[in-house]
């Protein structure tokens, strides 16, 4: 060979070298004793967690972490995206009126804004904000996003709550990862007012941004937490998904949140003296 050929030979050769290394050197640690923190509140889960420094997984249930489940709630991340993106929302100040029907959640009874619905996680906002994109450019940016499954049937303004939408929780993780590293397919602006609106907790330590979901699929009741923390010159991205089909479980809704927190607590993630 000579001259271009092995110009394309040695280049192919250094990027087949660099991506054997990158796959050689990703690591996957499995945590049965996660299985303590569900116990404690009743239900069964899995728990996922990349640690995007060290390149290394750290899971829990395993056998569900390929599993489709309704993302509920959380496809408002990619909702949110996909109404900005289109100018259905034009910014995290923009407000819907409330059709003055009295719902369950207090907070839900009143006009709302891009920022108090995703925090507030106000369903009546986010399927007008549906139904205003519309079947044939949700299905377009769903695909183009790739986001799970991305079937939009069973509604305009439910295919992510009773529908045919599902997500596993390693598409999460994915999801969140791209979007974290400015990879989707949306302006840099729709992805920095959602990263901002997205944020739950800041410190001066570190930042977490994520998005509860709840849901019902086949009366099992379903129940996530997923997003990423931003810690000093790290990012540990999470999926915490806890299922139980006993709906007066009272600590169903708080084991969401909780559980991730106690699994930070025992893998020392916002221990920052340790850092």
């Amino acid at each position: 060979m000579t001259g271009p050929s092995v110009k394309i030979f040695v280049s192919a050769f250094w990027i087949l070298l660099v991506f054997s290394t990158s796959i050689q050197s990703q690591t996957v640690e499995i945590r049965d004793d996660f299985k303590q923190f569900y116990d404690v509140y009743n239900v069964e889960g899995l728990f996922i967690l990349y640690d995007q420094k060290d390149n290394k997984y750290i899971e829990y249930n395993q056998s569900q972490l390929k599993q489709e489940f309704t993302p509920a709630s959380t496809f408002k991340i990619c909702n949110s995206l996909i109404g900005l993106e289109t100018g259905v929302i034009k910014d995290e100040n923009y407000i819907i009126k409330w059709d003055s029907v009295k719902r369950r959640i207090p907070a839900w009874n009143q006009d709302q804004d891009l920022k108090s619905a995703f925090k507030n996680s106000t369903i009546w906002y986010y399927q007008e904000l549906a139904r205003r994109v519309g079947g044939k450019r949700m299905k377009y940016w769903l695909d183009k996003a790739d986001y799970g499954n991305a079937d939009t049937s069973g509604g305009i303004d439910k295919f992510w709550l009773t529908g045919g939408l599902r997500i596993t929780p390693e598409q999460q993780i994915d999801f969140l990862i791209r979007l974290h590293d400015n990879k989707l397919p949306f302006s840099q602006r729709s992805i920095d007012i959602v990263k901002s609106i997205m944020i739950a907790k800041d410190t001066l330590g570190y930042v977490v941004r994520a998005k509860t979901g709840w849901g019902v699929q086949n009366e099992l009741n379903v129940g996530w937490y997923v997003g990423y923390v931003e810690i000093n010159d790290n990012v540990y991205y999470f999926a915490n998904c806890v299922q139980t089909k006993d709906s007066d479980n009272k600590d169903f809704v708080k084991a969401r949140i909780e559980i991730v927190y106690e699994i930070f607590d025992e893998l020392k993630i916002l221990n920052l003296e340790s850092k």
